[in-house]
Parts: structure tokens; sequence; C-alpha cells
């Protein structure tokens, strides 16, 4: 099985088990919880399991967003009181009342586009890929890099 872009394994590169091929046999043998899968399934899996993992790390993204966002405006508190002290009050004024209050997307905070996007499309794809893995595969993860570990330890010569 190759990679795609990401180091991954590629879904379009697949053993065909009408080939003849040992590493085919290998991977659809009885003792495999993916045994009875065929390949389009298999295939299918694999990618709802990257566009899952694709979204952890658009969320990670975003948690890192919100935390640079909240020093970024820490920040600039303390520069309100240093501004304040220094008698540049009309800077420390529009700070204090258009800057510090202000949302990332319109007025909603950092915290508040996390918790949609938590809320929103990564639940309701997490909550797909459970429902695809157990109509599927009788809620077996990973069944594409089971399969791939099963032929490469199979054709390795130790």
């Amino acid at each position: 099985m190759s990679s795609d872009a990401d180091g991954g394994p590629d879904a379009n590169d697949r053993s065909d088990p009408a080939d003849g091929s040992d590493s085919a046999d290998r991977s659809n043998s009885a003792d495999a919880p993916d045994a009875d899968l065929t390949d389009e399934e298999i295939a299918a899996l694999h990618e709802v399991e990257l566009g899952v993992e694709w979204l952890h790390r658009a969320h990670g993204h975003l948690v890192q967003f919100h935390h640079a966002t909240g020093h970024a405006m820490d920040h600039l508190a303390e520069a309100e009181e240093g501004l304040r002290e220094a008698g540049y009050d009309d800077l420390a004024d529009r700070l204090r009342d258009d800057l510090l209050p202000r949302g990332v997307v319109g007025d909603t905070w950092s915290y508040g586009v996390l918790e949609a996007f938590q809320d929103g499309p990564m639940a309701a794809v997490e909550s797909f890929g459970t429902d695809a893995r157990d109509e599927v595969a009788d809620g077996e993860r990973h069944v594409a890099e089971r399969r791939q570990e099963r032929e490469w330890k199979g054709r390795s010569r130790k």
C-alpha cells in the first residue's frame, strides 16, 4: 500500500484479491477482523477515518488560535494599563472600549468559535465515523492499516 501526501495509506492503492498474490491472500485471512470486507468497503472507511483525523487537526489549530488570541488580548490589556499610566488615556480607552471586548468573528470570541466547531461539525463527523465503522466493519477501527500491517508482516523474512 502506498502513502498519500501526508504519509498515510493511499486508499486507491489496494491489492486485488483476484490477482492471486500472496499479500491479497494474507490480507483476507479468515482470522482477520476485516476478512469479509471488500476493498471498496475498506477504502471508503479509510476515507471516513482520514476525514475525521483531518478535522482533529483542524480542531488543534482552532485550539491554538484560541490560545494565541487570548495571549494577544492579555498583552493588549497590559498595554491599556501601561498607556493609561503613561498619560495616553485616549489610546487606553480605545483598547478598553473597542479592541478588548471585540470578538474574533463578529461578536463571537475565540472560545465561542472553538465550541461551535466542537459541538457542530466535529461532533457530527465523529458520530458519522462511528456509525460507518459500526455498520461496515462491526466497529473495527483502522481496517486499511490493519490490512497493510498484516501484508507487510506477512512478506517479512523475519
